[in-house]
Parts: C-alpha cells; sequence; structure tokens
C-alpha cells in the first residue's frame, strides 16, 4: 500500500465524517443560537434550558435523517471492503 492510497483513504474517512455529522451539528448550532437569543432577550440565565430543546430538535432530525446517515455509512463501508484487495497488491 504506497503513501496515495492511505492519503486516500483518510480524506475518505475525514469527508464522511463531514457528511454525516453536519446535519445534526447544523441543527444544534441553530437551536443554540435561537435559544441564547431567546435568554439574552428574556433575562433568563438557566444554563439547562437549551438543553431539552437542544435534545428534541436532535432527536426529530435523527428520525428524520437517520436512514439517510445509515445508507450512506453502508454504501461507504461497503467501497472500503471492495477496495481492500486492491489496496494490498
Amino acid at each position: 500500500m504506497d503513501t496515495a492510497a492511505v492519503v486516500d483513504l483518510g480524506r475518505q474517512a475525514l469527508w464522511m465524517t463531514v457528511l454525516i455529522s453536519a446535519p445534526l451539528l447544523g441543527v444544534s448550532l441553530v437551536v443554540g443560537l435561537v435559544i441564547g437569543i431567546l435568554q439574552a432577550a428574556t433575562s433568563i440565565n438557566e444554563m439547562t434550558l437549551s438543553f431539552i430543546p437542544k435534545l428534541a430538535a436532535l432527536a426529530l432530525t435523527l428520525a428524520v435523517i437517520g436512514g439517510w446517515q445509515l445508507a450512506t455509512l453502508v454504501d461507504y463501508t461497503r467501497s472500503i471492503f471492495q477496495r481492500i484487495p486492491g489496496l494490498f497488491t
């Protein structure tokens, strides 16, 4: 296995990580920002107030896009396993 193959596998793994985690991180960011703005506007400084809306939003997002995430990970894993014979030649 040469250096280019290792770099390519690492690049693909990092891109898959970004692709799978971006929707959940984006939703968490938006919900946290909205809750933060509401807390600043109403002067409520309760740290646990943002936890439940974030948790609910992440659960809803995971229910909506979880199938896509799982299918993407299965396709990626399948492509990695199919590349194994060619990596060591």
